[in-house]
């Protein structure tokens, strides 16, 4: 996804352009019936931007269609963005599109499994046409398809893949992209603070749950160790000179449980001297770890993903080396919009589902896709990214970092 020009300009040196997978074996959808109008057609996964205005073009397909779309988010713990962005985008591409507030309904999970399965089951009785469900786990994810496809029901899968049934599509940003972002950003940091004889150890995502966690660290794992696996053994080295002490995961996304597996391997190991983590709220609890320890900001690089307010604040720190961007206005629209074609039985126009992705434990299942492009964010790129789409508030980051710092950094 390219989000606005000046955006695009100004992360020209970071971004990396996505490229869609492809495989023989599939669990594509039928093609419906009906197809889209020519009009339609011109909708495509590069259509969105902050403005929303593209939602508009969706208007006839809405009308074209009947019965509601069910919204499911996961939780408001893993990650503040299914609250703060998330919930408030997916409602303003709904309204743009011309939607009345009883199509479409969204709801939280709150962190339990048993209540998403509730809320999905709830949702097919009372009509739904299409789920757009970011599921806790692929158990519950596997759950959901399963009682939408007795149902009749199209299942979209919302940032995380659910690989089951025949009938489920998937919108998110590319999640090896996402993660080879993170280990060429980790690896200009080691370079940038100066890090000698790097010792790396890694606090993988929640791969026991979530398979994009399992995506992301093919990506850093490639991009470091030149290992596309989702754990690399200790002992791997790099032509950089970089030697993996050890790479373990934080079960279920937990960040409390992932701070503590850095201290433990901190402890154990105090030449660690440089880490890799999956997201900003796990780079958040090493940091913490790292602050009691007594080691100064720009000794020990941090990485992350989600461009969270807490990231950008130990970017402009010294904490963290950047973070990956996924503007979520982006993918809030690209959902609605594919939402919209498979509640009015229309084929959705080859420009919006640009992509497929694949099963991470079997490269056998696949699926189609609208993929996002992802960007690495830093100090120097901050302000014309989530500044300037306002994915994070400068008065916020400002009124944490202190005015110095951001007028350091160019932010206003």
């Amino acid at each position: 996804m390219k989000p606005r020009a000046t955006l695009l300009a100004a992360l020209a040196t970071a971004a990396i352009v996505a490229s869609a997978c492809s495989s023989s074996a599939t669990t594509a959808p039928a093609a419906s019936a009906a197809a889209p109008s020519a009009a339609m057609s011109s909708i495509s996964a590069t259509s969105f931007d902050a403005t929303f205005g593209a939602m508009a073009q969706l208007k006839d397909v809405y009308a074209a269609g009947k019965g509601m779309v069910g919204v499911i988010l996961p939780d408001a713990t893993t990650s503040a963005r299914y609250t703060e962005y998330d919930l408030p985008y997916l409602k303003q591409a709904f309204t743009a599109a011309g939607y009345a507030a009883s199509d479409f309904k969204i709801d939280n999970a709150s962190g339990t499994a048993t209540t998403e399965l509730a809320l999905a089951q709830a949702d097919i009785t009372a009509g739904a046409k299409v789920l757009l469900v970011d599921p806790l786990d692929s158990t519950t994810g596997n759950q959901i398809q399963a009682a939408a496809a007795a149902a009749g029901v199209t299942m979209i899968s919302y940032d995380r893949a659910t690989f089951q049934g025949t009938n489920t599509y998937y919108v998110s940003f590319d999640n090896v992209q996402v993660g080879e972002l993170i280990g060429k950003g980790f690896m200009q940091c080691v370079t940038d603070w100066g890090v000698t004889s790097p010792k790396v150890f890694t606090v993988d995502g929640g791969q026991d749950t979530d398979p994009n966690a399992i995506d992301f660290a093919k990506g850093y794992n490639d991009a470091v160790w030149g290992q596309k696996v989702a754990q690399v053994a200790a002992g791997a080295t790099n032509s950089a000179g970089m030697t993996l002490v050890g790479e373990q995961l934080a079960p279920g996304w937990d960040n409390a449980k992932g701070g503590a597996i850095f201290q433990q391997a901190y402890t154990a190991n105090p030449s660690i001297n440089a880490t890799i983590e999956a997201n900003d709220g796990l780079a958040g609890a090493v940091v913490t770890a790292l602050k009691a320890a007594g080691v100064p900001a720009k000794k020990i690089p941090t990485t992350g993903q989600d461009a969270s307010l807490q990231g950008m604040e130990y970017v402009l720190q010294g904490w963290q080396c950047g973070s990956v961007y996924k503007p979520i206005y982006l993918e809030a629209q690209a959902a609605v919009a594919l939402a919209s074609f498979l509640r009015a039985g229309q084929t959705p126009p080859t420009a919006l589902l640009n992509g497929t992705t694949t099963d991470p434990k079997n490269s056998a299942t696949t699926e189609p896709a609208v993929l996002l492009t992802p960007y690495w964010v830093n100090a120097a790129n901050m302000e014309a990214t989530v500044i300037k789409d306002n994915a994070i508030k400068a008065s916020d980051l400002c009124a944490a970092v202190g005015a110095d710092v951001c007028t350091a950094a160019g932010i206003k």
